[in-house]
């Protein structure tokens, strides 16, 4: 079996973080999706699982980072083309996100822009070249 990854978001409002990450392509998993928590599916490997503030605190006896004035990670999703990796920000931007950064990265091998959800939650859509990918140093193998 692949490995997954389920990244935990805590969000001010279910809905619209619910509405925001299906603009920009994820997918809602009924199955694990309600009152309190949404499933969205970006892939087999891939999961956001956003929760509300209290559900969130269930798990944690940290207080919550404000996102929207520190930076508690940079969360990056690889993306097929260039083209993607701009659809998918626009996508966010046109749902109430907003682009994070005004320089894009742009490399014969790689390209990345850089967008904050709705809880300043920052994502780096990224496309790396095949090449590129290959030559990844085994030191950064899992």
């Amino acid at each position: 079996m692949p490995r997954m990854i389920f990244v935990n978001l805590p969000v001010a409002d279910l809905a619209k973080s619910k509405a925001f990450y299906e603009a920009i392509g994820a997918v809602n998993q009924p199955k694990f999706t309600d009152e309190t928590a949404a499933c969205m599916v970006f892939s087999d490997t891939t999961f956001v699982v956003l929760l509300a503030h209290e559900k969130f605190s269930q798990f944690t006896s940290k207080r919550i980072a404000d996102a929207h004035s520190t930076c508690e990670m940079l969360l990056v999703i690889s993306q097929e083309g260039r083209a993607a990796v701009d659809r998918i920000t626009e996508r966010a931007v046109a749902a109430g996100g907003h682009e994070a950064r005004e320089k894009l990265q742009d490399t014969d091998f790689m390209y990345s822009r850089c967008f904050e959800d709705l809880d300043g939650h920052i994502w780096e859509p990224l496309w790396m070249h095949p090449q590129a990918a290959v030559q990844v140093p085994d030191a950064f193998a899992l």
